[in-house]
Order: C-alpha cells, then sequence, then structure tokens
C-alpha cells in the first residue's frame, strides 16, 4: 500500500500495534472498559492480506475502530457504564453495528468508557472511572460516549462508534475538539444496543474529519456502494444562525469563537443569515414539561433485563430514572403525540437547502472537581444537553464540529432537515475545508513559551519574528497561516508541527502555499 507522497504507509498490523501501546501509557486511563488485542491482530493480519492482494473491501478496511460499552460484543458482558449490569450474561452475538464493522474490514480494538446507561452528559462515570479531557486532563470529555472520543484524539482508534439520544456524540466531540455525527433516527439499526431512549436513540461516529465519519455512516448505514464524499459548494446552501435562547448562558469564549467561526465563513462566501427556531422550541418545552423519554424509557429497557432495584446505580442518575417512574402513561402518550407534531411543524420550517447553525454546547468543558456537587453537576449536565438535544426530539441529522481556536475546544453544531443526512455532510464538508483554511485568529508573540500566529488575507508575504533571534518566519499568502513556535534548551519547537531538523542554526521555515513547512 502506497501513500500519495510515494512512501508505503504503515500495515494495518503496525498501526495496531501502536495503538495498543498507547492504550497502556497512563493518558489512556479509563478509556477501555475491554480491550480486543488478539481479535485485532488476526483482523488486522487479514486486511494487510486483503490490501496485498488488491481485494480491499472498502474505505474502513484495516481502520482501527473502538466501540461504545453498549454495544453487544460476542462473549462480552455489555455493562453500559453501570455496575448492576455487570452480572448480566456474556452477549451470545455481535450487535448488528459491529457485525456491518466487521464485514467492512475494520479493527474492532476494544468497548469503549460511557457514563452510567448513557444517561448523563459530561462523561463522568463514578463505577468505572472517568477518562480526562485530551485537551486538560481535569476536565470532564462530554458524555456519554467519553471514551470514544478521547480514543480517536488520543491516537487510540481511526473512528470511534457511539450513541446519541441527546447529544451523546456530539457533546463529546463538542468539549473535547473532534467531530460527531448524529444520523436520523432509523438510518442505522439499533438492534445489539442498550437502548436508553427507544425513541430518540441513533448511533453514530466520531472521527477527526467528515470524511471518515461518512466513511463510518456508509457501513453502519447499510449503504450498498461507498460513494465518494462530495463537498456542497458554497453559493448551494444557506446557514441560518438558530438565534434565541439556545445561545442563553454561553460563556465568552463559546460566543467569541462562534462569531469568529461565521466572520471566516462569511468572507470564504458562505450565505449565513440570522432565524429562528423558538416556535420548534415553544413546542419541545411543552413535552418538557410532562416528561422526558430517556427517563421514561430506560426503565422499561432496565426492567426488561431483569433490574427491578437501583440500588448501585449513581445517585444522579438514580434521581432521573425516578422521575420517569412517575409520569403516568396516558401523559407519555401526550408527550409521543406532541413530538410527532413537532417534527411536522420544525420540518416545514426549512427553507430550500438551509442549514441551522449553532453553538453544540453554550459551556467549554468544566473541570471534575467543579461538577462532582449534584446541584452543579446537574446544571452543567443540562447547559450541555440543551442545545444537541433538539435535533433527537425534532428527529434530524445533526453534526457538531471543532471551532478553530487556541483554548479549550468549542463546538459548531449544525442540524439538517429530517432524511436529508447526505446533504448535511456534504455541507459539513464544505464548512469544515474553510473553517481548517482559516485556522487561527491574530495573536502578538509574547517571547519564550509563546506561540507566532498571523492572519494573512490581503498581503502576498508577511515577515513575522518571534523576539528570538534571528528567527523570521516567511509565509506566502493563504486565507489564514498559523506557526506556532516555542522555544526551548534544544532548539525550537512547534505545537502543530515538528521540524525534522529541531536546531534551525538561524534558518527561517518558509510556508509555501498550501502552508507546509519547508527550509530555505
Amino acid at each position: 500500500m502506497t501513500a500519495m507522497n510515494g512512501r508505503p504507509n504503515p500495515s494495518a498490523v503496525a498501526r495496531l500495534e501502536t495503538a495498543l501501546a498507547r492504550v497502556r501509557l497512563p493518558e489512556a486511563e479509563n478509556v477501555f472498559t475491554a480491550v480486543f488485542a488478539d481479535s485485532a491482530r488476526w483482523e488486522a493480519e487479514a486486511a494487510d492480506r486483503r490490501a496485498a492482494a488488491g481485494s480491499s473491501r472498502g474505505p474502513l478496511d484495516g481502520r482501527i475502530v473502538s466501540v461504545k460499552a453498549l454495544f453487544d460484543v460476542a462473549g462480552t458482558v455489555t455493562s453500559s457504564g453501570s455496575a448492576v449490569l455487570r452480572r448480566l450474561p456474556p452477549a451470545v452475538e455481535d450487535a448488528e453495528v459491529v457485525k456491518r464493522l466487521r464485514a467492512a474490514g475494520a479493527i474492532i480494538i476494544g468497548k469503549t468508557q460511557m457514563t452510567e446507561f448513557a444517561f448523563s452528559a459530561l462523561g463522568t462515570n463514578p463505577h468505572d472511572g472517568t477518562p480526562g479531557n485530551p485537551r486538560d486532563r481535569q476536565r470532564v470529555p462530554g458524555g456519554s460516549s467519553s471514551g470514544a472520543v478521547v480514543s480517536v484524539i488520543g491516537g487510540l482508534a481511526d473512528l470511534a462508534i457511539g450513541s446519541d439520544t441527546g447529544g451523546s456524540i456530539r457533546i463529546p466531540a463538542a468539549l473535547s475538539g473532534a467531530v460527531g455525527f448524529k444520523p436520523t433516527s432509523g438510518f442505522v439499526p439499533t438492534s445489539g444496543t442498550f437502548s436508553l431512549s427507544s425513541s430518540l436513540d441513533t448511533i453514530g461516529p466520531i472521527a477527526l474529519n467528515v470524511a471518515d465519519c461518512v466513511v463510518a455512516d456508509q457501513v453502519l448505514s447499510g449503504e450498498g456502494e461507498p460513494s465518494r464524499l462530495r463537498s456542497a459548494s458554497a453559493g448551494t446552501f444557506r446557514l441560518i444562525v438558530a438565534r434565541g435562547r439556545l445561545f442563553d448562558c454561553c460563556e465568552p469564549e463559546v460566543v467569541n469563537a462562534f462569531a469568529s467561526a461565521l466572520e471566516r465563513l462569511r468572507s470564504a462566501g458562505l450565505q449565513i443569515e440570522d432565524g429562528s427556531i423558538e416556535a420548534a422550541l415553544d413546542r419541545v418545552a411543552a413535552i418538557d414539561r410532562i416528561g422526558t423519554f430517556p427517563s421514561i424509557e430506560v426503565g422499561a429497557t432496565l426492567r426488561d433485563l431483569g433490574v427491578s432495584s437501583l440500588d448501585g446505580v449513581d445517585p444522579k442518575t438514580q434521581v432521573r430514572i425516578e422521575a420517569g417512574a412517575r409520569i403516568l402513561g396516558i401523559d407519555y402518550v401526550r408527550m409521543v403525540r406532541l413530538r410527532q407534531a413537532a417534527i411536522r411543524s420544525f420540518e416545514q420550517s426549512f427553507g430550500n437547502n438551509a442549514v441551522f447553525i449553532l453553538p453544540t454546547t453554550p459551556i467549554c468543558a468544566p473541570l471534575m472537581s467543579s461538577v462532582e456537587e449534584d446541584g452543579a453537576f446537574h446544571r452543567a449536565n443540562g447547559l450541555v444537553l440543551r442545545n444537541p438535544r433538539i435535533a433527537n426530539i425534532l428527529d434530524c441529522p445533526s453534526i457538531s464540529l471543532p471551532v478553530p481556536v487556541d483554548s479549550l475546544p468549542v463546538g459548531l453544531m449544525l442540524i439538517g432537515r429530517w432524511n436529508a443526512d447526505r446533504q448535511l455532510l456534504e455541507i459539513a464538508s464544505c464548512v469544515e475545508t474553510m473553517l481548517r483554511g482559516y485556522r487561527h485568529a491574530v495573536q502578538p508573540c509574547r517571547g519564550k513559551g509563546q506561540c507566532l500566529r498571523t492572519l494573512g488575507n490581503s498581503l502576498p508575504t508577511l515577515q513575522m519574528k518571534c523576539g528570538l533571534p534571528g528567527l523570521t518566519a516567511t509565509m506566502s499568502a493563504v486565507p489564514s497561516v498559523s506557526i506556532p513556535i516555542f522555544q526551548n534548551n534544544d532548539g525550537l519547537l512547534s505545537r502543530w508541527w515538528k521540524p525534522r531538523r529541531p536546531h534551525l542554526k538561524g534558518r527561517a521555515p518558509k510556508a509555501n502555499m498550501r502552508g507546509r513547512l519547508s527550509w530555505v
């Protein structure tokens, strides 16, 4: 197998061994609940044999994939992040999505950590431990697919498969800095999966880019022959900013990052206008005044599994399940009918080729220590769920993209119309490309330990100095360029780019029109 640069790609076996070595590092603590090293090695060897024979099964063949701990994997217990489910017998067969992944040649490296029953959004788990946010280990990673996002960002897997009932894919993607996609309900089968809410559950991928999400979604949804992703053209769609209550309580960092992202997209030629989904939110609020689907429906799932007592369940989770148990059957029927009406009404609110855009979460990842107390936990949990859960209730495809920032990650969420999953992914690919092209905002360098940045919108060439003797970076004109440069005792190292020769000896790195660095 040869890459476009002419150099051979590492084999699946080599990449897997690298990932397994990373699993053993302290940074990977609490990411996995089970690691399938032996079966993964067999799958990697088989993938390499297919590659050598020219009989690849498609773009997912030989890719390393982690799966959330609520998916059945034959021979393992589906504990779903809960101590009370550890006593269940091992699964007899794989969940349908796991079968599809294996059939596509994916290497299943292990099961990832999650919140108990997938019923909270911060990513904390008192039973099995909480993986630290890969951007700041003292902060929550987001949930419920907590281990999933850490496995991808930490290089333990190429892709992760999670579930999204109220944002459980998109929230960790936003708080940890990845891409997370939730499909329209029913596109991906949920058989063999622990069900938090049979009304709202969806299954989707977390990855480092939209293209990988598309590849995974095609396999998960059972699409026949995989088709190549085509990014939407700038003039073929409109982004509607969903102004109103979903912007309440936004942290300044989120507001600023979102506004900066909109400006970059506008300057790149996208059509962006302010709009509102307040009428749909009124309908959602009417449902919430009665109850929430997960708190009711998870009780039925637990009863089916033989769990008759909530003893041993995290009190933060227990209180929400108990609230659902108090909802009358007649009121549950009312909730179902109100939701059906809300979905129909929201579908009619979409204009031609319109997609709604808003922050995925109104806050950045909080410190773990700040959400230990019950009241603080429920406030933060409610805030991060508020925006993404709208797409679940209204049954729309939705994706979270990382906004280019130099602080804690911030997510930008797109919501498409019902069943328009492919269109949304094509639009997301276009938005992603433009955001990455305008990578970083201007910040002056402050000397040692600080980074050097410039925004090259108009000048053909920019000379930038870091306050370090003899070092100047010459940047060719591109929409936006960032060269973070750091100084240490051995020379100059970069956060995103590491030179092959760390001792520069006064020579300057030069960026060509693609933003790559060469020595001059």
